[in-house]
């Protein structure tokens, strides 16, 4: 096992909004720190280290040593929250992981042998429908990445996760259906199909005949028979 990057971090006193500014005012981020059977603690982090490890596409998911005031332990993010309009980190939750701990992390799903795909050959269009797969595994076992193999797909065939090969001791979080982690489809409907005749093919006059096919028929229906209007019952004349 690869040796865990370390982060340092800083115990915060102040806690609540207020705290939270000041704390962002300094250069860093506020975050939480919690789990295996110790009291909740406030902590800060550094915003270049954080950010810089964000980058990675695999921060949620990496074990890192969590140097609080010299103190170390081991740590997995467990929730970052972005600033809604900038997109950058306001706040991080921390997890601590014991000995022969379990944690849920989403695993990235990479796609491989595209050009061996029949259907993709064919103008098919690979949907994904999981970039990432939820699996509970241990602590240090966590997988960088699933692979899926392509080759031999044809269109409208699909990949669940029964079909891919997990490290022992990992296992999805779904387990109750084999979901759908891709499937290979064809193109949009509103594509011309190769082969259909196209409207510069169609032979003078056709249009106009197909059009004037059902307006003869709806002048049938438009002006029906005039009905005999019912004959006036004579009236009896009075008795003078």
């Amino acid at each position: 096992m690869a040796e865990a990057i370390e982060l340092k971090a800083w115990a915060r006193q102040r806690s609540g909004k207020g705290g939270a500014r000041a704390t962002r005012r300094d250069g860093r981020i506020p975050g939480i720190l919690y789990g295996d059977k110790h009291e909740p603690q406030t902590i800060a982090v550094d915003y270049r280290a954080i950010t810089q490890q964000l980058h990675t596409g695999h921060f949620q998911s990496t074990i890192f040593t969590l140097n609080v005031d010299g103190t170390k332990m081991r740590v997995i993010p467990h929730g970052v929250q972005l600033d809604p309009v900038r997109d950058f980190p306001i706040h991080i939750d921390f997890l601590r992981v014991g000995k022969d701990a379990l944690v849920n992390v989403e695993v990235p799903v990479r796609f491989l042998n595209e050009a061996a795909s029949p259907g993709l050959k064919r103008g098919g269009v690979l949907n994904v429908v999981r970039h990432e797969i939820q699996v509970r595994c241990p602590a240090d076992a966590i997988p960088d990445h699933f692979d899926v193999d392509l080759t031999g797909l044809e269109i409208g065939d699909s990949v669940h996760i029964s079909a891919i090969a997990l490290p022992k001791g990992v296992r999805p979080t779904t387990t109750e259906r084999d979901f759908t982690v891709a499937t290979i489809v064809g193109r949009s409907a509103e594509e011309p199909v190769a082969g259909a005749p196209t409207a510069e093919a169609v032979e003078p006059g056709a249009e106009a005949a197909v059009a004037a096919a059902p307006a003869e028929g709806a002048d049938d229906k438009e002006k029906p028979k005039d009905k005999e209007k019912p004959k006036e019952k004579e009236k009896p004349e009075k008795k003078k």
